[in-house]
């Protein structure tokens, strides 16, 4: 298939710039993958629409206050995203300023503790933080919750609780695991009184997951890598789902690429390091069956990969139906339940 088969027009106020006032207030469009059936709900209806014997399986990554405002010696602004922390000290960032930066350029931050560019690695700098406190302590400092591109406002307070899950755990990712943002405690109690299992993997979700696919043919796509972890205890909850005929429920999409991830093998095993799986219409997947996930960007990789687990054209047909619906788009909007 070819990215162009992926677009799709969106009217620019679907797309949700502030989150709702409840988490689980938001909408859930219900998609059968096996007929293609179509139904609104809420999101309230997602723990009847669940049976006791599923296992859920979040994403508990955390999201790091990663956008940090700087100047260089002459002045010039210089907006920093931190990308991947390398140690106490050090980390992997996109840099933006009005003119690329040289090795051992000296940057001051708002509060004037100094930076300097160490190397560079592609289109990431590696950055050393020359200050006292740890990196992390700085970013808490400081740091700006690193919000979409398509979100066309700057960060509020409200925004370090919001664009965060609430079972968020494990510090690594500059963007959040949306489909777990609908999720407050009044849906996890009411998940555990049914008996419904969950379990965790962490997948760092990096600003990669905005980046356009520049080619048509999908097949010359460079996928970016994340970081990623599923633990054994992970993979036995998974088996004992398997034993008592439940199904396997990710949720989002980055629930899904850790799974299968550590699935190459054909048998799902625990296992943590860097994935660049692309997933495409014709994959088969190995340990997911069923998917909760947020409306995507046209042409994303992410919108492949649903259409790869649910079909191209009952997803697009989704997705015509959420737009004449007026569905929420993005990551602080509503969500599609594909079971």
């Amino acid at each position: 298939m070819k990215k162009s088969d992926f677009n799709f027009q969106l009217p620019e106020q679907l797309i949700a710039q502030y989150p709702l006032k409840e988490r689980s207030a938001s909408r859930l469009l219900r998609l059968d993958k096996h007929c293609g059936a179509i139904a609104d709900c809420q999101f309230t209806d997602f723990v009847d629409l669940i049976n006791d014997k599923d296992l859920l399986v979040f994403n508990n990554t955390k999201v790091m206050p990663a956008r940090l405002f700087a100047h260089k010696a002459s002045g010039g602004k210089v907006e920093i995203l931190i990308e991947r922390v390398e140690d106490t000290h050090v980390a992997l960032a996109h840099v933006k300023a009005s003119k690329s930066l040289k090795i051992d350029a000296r940057l001051t931050l708002e509060n004037g503790a100094i930076c300097r560019v160490v190397d560079r690695n592609s289109d990431l700098f590696r950055l050393r933080f020359e200050t006292e406190v740890g990196l992390l302590a700085l970013l808490d400092e400081i740091g700006h919750i690193p919000l979409p591109p398509y979100i066309s406002r700057s960060d509020e307070a409200s925004d370090l609780d919001r664009y965060q899950t609430v079972f968020a755990e494990q510090l690594g990712a500059v963007a959040a695991p949306t489909a777990g943002l609908h999720f407050d405690q009044t849906i996890l109690d009411r998940l555990d009184q049914k008996g419904v299992a969950r379990t965790f993997v962490t997948l760092h979700i990096g600003s990669g997951t905005f980046r356009p696919v520049r080619v048509e043919d999908l097949s010359e796509h460079l996928m970016h890598t994340e970081f990623y972890n599923v633990s054994q205890a992970c993979v036995d909850a998974v088996n004992q789902a398997r034993a008592r005929g439940g199904r396997i429920v990710a949720i989002g999409t980055t629930a899904v690429r850790a799974l299968e991830s550590a699935s190459r093998s054909g048998v799902l095993q625990a296992g943590l390091g860097d994935t660049d799986l692309f997933i495409t219409p014709g994959y088969s997947f190995k340990s997911v069956d069923a998917l909760l996930t947020n409306f995507h960007l046209p042409e994303s990789t992410l919108l492949m990969l649903v259409s790869a687990f649910a079909g191209y054209d009952a997803v697009m047909n989704a997705y015509h139906h959420a737009i004449e619906q007026k569905y929420r788009f993005f990551s602080y909007g509503d969500a599609m339940l594909i079971i």
